[in-house]
């Protein structure tokens, strides 16, 4: 059953006459009056506010892949339009008409919205809640959302697919072979195969084989970034660490703005399974503890631009500067360095091409759908090797884990117990990654492992390939301004607080700062703490001005 057939009253909850009168104080204008069959909002509509019904009704519809539009529900009086978006003034990703009677409704802009879910504890969760919901079901859906024509297993699809997955995006993969429409838009278009896939965003544009960058920039996520505007806090990462930071400023009061490179929840976001952060006793995905938080963030009016690369930061003038891609540059009053760590690449030939192509660095649905069924190899003996490893095995042949060291040195006692249970994982001990065959264009073929102790090889014929082997540093752009230490993970307790840098103002936290214990939960409160430093910094300087 869809979540619209099983929490529909949470999704598309009636305010009661009080709950209405609460709800108007916050209204962004006054009520407004539309014609039957008026457009209220389209989709991709720039702003459109989330919309409280007071008379008639408004009839929601979404897109549905190619093939034009499907009804999504009816919003009577004391029902409210619009989901995530809303929250954030992005682009909608539904439409909305007045209904055969006409509607009268009043207007709730991002910044409206956000002071009712604040001003209101108890509206707020409603609200909350159904916006959430809302999305889920948009997801889903598929059709509402980005479509992507190509090949579903190719590289560029799966990175594509990937980015609107982490980003809570709804979309759609139609197979170029076998959907008639996505080859006929190929066709009309003239299209050749290396400038596939197709990206048909909810707005209409038309891109070919967009980089991350560009689809973000064509479905309107990256906000516009006034480059006069002084922030009180520029967070740069948007894991735990970063989003925690971004929840507790915005939350109290302080200008925010979060940048992140690739995707909101940095490597714990690309976790199948976080079962040891407090407060969860079944464990939660990394995507859906990410996801959460980000809203939170949104919630208290923190601005997020994802995908945005900090190039590097600037520290001569009165203020901290953040240069980043496209020319933008944002400064701030403080910075806080939460830019985690990349992932490590074994040193082995033409490794970069086959990323994508069967080589990956995370497991979630759309890499464990690409090898069901199949022999896989995954590299890596820490905790989130583990998780992988426990979601990926039950939906393969056999899964093949090559290891340094022996297990009980890296990983978790559950973790390793879990593993001991799975029949189809056969562990190779003190081997190491030597060689890989094969192409960007034909995919991986095998890999060629080495026995540390005697020096033998193991030839592996596998398609798919999953590396876990830790990660290095994202700390490039800072080390013209901040000291790192010889492994380039950034020096804290030089300052007058135990996470500032030896740049006043400038803090780190998370996997990016040296001695960090390398957890979710640490990360969290880390985030939550550089907040007080802060706040003892603006107190500082208060009191000498």
């Amino acid at each position: 059953m869809s979540i619209i057939e099983t929490r529909a009253s949470q999704m598309f909850p009636v305010l009661s006459a009080s709950q209405m009168d609460v709800a108007r104080r916050f209204a962004s204008g006054p009520a407004t009056h539309f014609d039957p069959g008026a457009a209220i909002y389209e989709v991709g509509g720039h702003g459109a506010p989330a919309w409280l019904v007071l008379e008639g009704a408004i009839d929601i519809v979404r897109r549905d892949g190619l093939k034009g539009e499907v009804p999504i529900v009816t919003h009577r009086v004391g029902q409210f339009s619009g989901e995530v978006n809303q929250l954030a003034g992005r682009p909608s990703l539904a439409a909305g008409r007045a209904g055969p009677d006409g509607c009268t409704a009043l207007p709730f802009d991002a910044a409206h919205l956000r002071a009712l879910m604040i001003g209101s504890a108890e509206l707020g969760e409603i609200v909350m809640r159904a916006l959430i919901l809302r999305r889920v079901s948009l997801i889903e859906e598929g059709g509402a959302g980005t479509v992507l024509i190509g090949r579903p297993n190719s590289p560029d699809v799966v990175r594509l697919q990937n980015f609107l997955n982490r980003s809570g995006l709804p979309h759609l993969v139609l197979d170029a072979s076998v959907d008639e429409e996505g080859r006929q838009l190929i066709e009309r278009m003239g299209v050749p195969p290396n400038e596939l896939p197709l990206v048909v965003c909810q707005s209409g544009p038309v891109l070919r084989r967009p980089s991350d960058e560009d689809l973000a920039a064509c479905l309107g996520v990256l906000p516009e970034i006034d480059p006069d505007k002084l922030f009180d806090v520029a967070v740069v990462g948007a894991g735990p660490a970063g989003l925690a930071t971004a929840v507790y400023a915005a939350s109290e009061g302080l200008s925010v703005i979060v940048l992140d490179a690739r995707a909101v929840g940095g490597q714990a976001g690309a976790s199948s399974r976080i079962e040891n952060y407090l407060g969860f006793p079944t464990g939660i995905s990394g995507q859906a503890l990410a996801g959460r938080a980000f809203n939170q963030a949104l919630k208290f009016g923190a601005e997020i631009a994802i995908p945005l690369e900090v190039e590097r930061m600037t520290c001569d003038g009165p203020h901290p500067v953040l240069m980043c891609a496209g020319n933008r540059q944002i400064t701030t009053r403080f910075v806080v360095i939460a830019s985690g760590a990349r992932y490590r690449r074994p040193d082995v030939a033409n490794l970069r091409e086959l990323e994508g192509a069967g080589v990956s660095y995370w497991v979630s649905a759309i890499e464990a759908r690409l090898c069901a069924g199949e022999e896989v190899a995954l590299i890596g003996g820490g905790n989130s090797a583990g998780q992988a490893i426990v979601f990926l095995a039950p939906q393969v042949k056999k899964l093949h884990l090559v290891v340094r060291r022996d297990l009980k040195e890296t990983m978790s006692q559950y973790l390793i117990d879990r593993i001991a249970a799975l029949p189809n994982v056969e562990i190779h001990v003190g081997e190491e990654l030597v060689a890989l065959e094969g192409n960007r264009t034909t995919g991986l073929a095998a890999a060629t492992f080495q026995n540390r102790r005697d020096g033998s090889n193991r030839r592996l014929e596998v398609r798919h390939l999953f590396l876990f082997v830790g990660a290095d540093p994202n700390s490039d752009w800072v080390r013209d301004c901040i000291e790192t230490d010889d492994r380039g993970f950034v020096v804290t307790g030089k300052g007058a607080h135990p996470l500032e840098t030896n740049m006043p103002g400038v803090f780190a936290i998370g996997d990016v700062r040296a001695g960090s214990t390398k957890r979710v939960a640490a990360a969290v409160g880390e985030g939550a703490a550089v907040v007080s430093m802060v706040h003892a910094k603006l107190a500082a300087q208060a009191a000498v001005a």
